[in-house]
């Protein structure tokens, strides 16, 4: 008689940088990765702005032996969401609904990733107990999708996390946006009054697998334990990668030009996760930095060598 298949966990949003970073620390053999547009058999097709019934959800799910749903994926544009703000609900909250009633009926772990723009940026940093008031349509969403997954797995976990840095594989996150501009020599403008905490993607991951490996639920904040400004950050990432920190501009949110209001004063506390698991270590910006810096390096030296092999005009 065969034995059965080992349980995987299912990662949707692996593709990104934290799903990336997961699916290093799980390992590929136990994982089953989700995509929109699935490239092979190891991928299963996901749509979560496709979801609209528990059916939808069993006819994915089934035949898959399953320890854990993580839903790191959603639609993180902020200014995306303000256009579009039923396909929001759809891939940030009903979607996930679905999936964490779906784990609830089998009994698995169902991690959901939230924001810090769940709260206004009146007063930060903020506790997980504090009182939610997002401002724009991406951080309504997401309150929303926060409450439908808690209301449909009493088991599930929700995860508060902000300025999420470090290898990104995909090279789109702010520092490699950063990285781009300032070494092309080009002006760079960051808003000097957003106040956050910045995340190192690598300590997300692993605080992660922890938190559930210990069967941690409800809500967690996992963050980097600095509060800093937008420009404050960009300036350390430009210091450790000997980039020229005078092309950062620092002007008010204001003069950027955007839709969707942002949390000031915002940043997540992260006591709850010490007081409970003082083990579990989110490094600061330049221990993460250091970290990851060889990785970065290696970016530049790319765009370097991109620059010296383009055609002059």
């Amino acid at each position: 008689m065969m034995n059965p298949a080992p349980a995987k966990s299912l990662l949707i949003g692996a593709s990104g940088q934290v799903g990336s970073q997961m699916l290093h620390l799980l390992g590929p053999e136990r994982c089953l990765v989700t995509s929109r547009n699935p490239g092979s058999e190891r991928e299963l097709h996901l749509d979560l702005a496709s979801l609209a019934t528990n059916a939808d959800v069993q006819r994915i799910l089934d035949g898959h032996s399953l320890d854990a749903i993580y839903c790191i994926a959603g639609m993180t544009n902020v200014e995306g969401c303000e256009e579009v703000p039923e396909l929001a609900h759809n891939i940030n909250c009903r979607g996930p609904e679905l999936l964490a009633r779906a784990a609830s009926r089998r009994g698995i772990h169902f991690v959901y990733f939230s924001t810090e723009y769940v709260f206004d940026g009146s007063d930060g940093p903020y506790r997980e107990e504090d009182p939610a008031n997002p401002l724009s349509v991406y951080g309504k969403s997401k309150w929303q999708g926060e409450q439908a997954v808690l209301a449909a797995c009493s088991h599930a976990l929700v995860l508060r996390t902000t300025v999420v840095y470090g290898q990104d594989f995909r090279q789109k996150n702010y520092v490699y946006t950063l990285m781009r501009t300032l070494a092309a020599g080009k002006t760079m403008r960051v808003p000097e009054d957003q106040i956050s905490t910045p995340t190192y993607n690598r300590d997300l991951a692993i605080a992660t697998v922890a938190l559930v490996d210990r069967g941690a639920t409800g809500i967690f904040h996992l963050c980097g334990p600095e509060r800093v400004n937008r420009l404050e950050f960009a300036r350390s990432v430009a210091a450790s990668l000997s980039l020229d920190k005078n092309l950062l501009s620092g002007v008010p949110t204001s003069a950027l030009g955007q839709n969707a209001p942002r949390p000031l004063s915002a940043g997540l506390s992260i006591e709850k996760l010490r007081r409970l698991y003082p083990d579990l270590k989110m490094r600061t910006i330049a221990d993460g930095l250091a970290d990851c810096h060889i990785d970065l390096e290696d970016f530049l030296r790319s765009l370097a060598t991109l620059a010296m092999n383009s055609p002059r005009r």
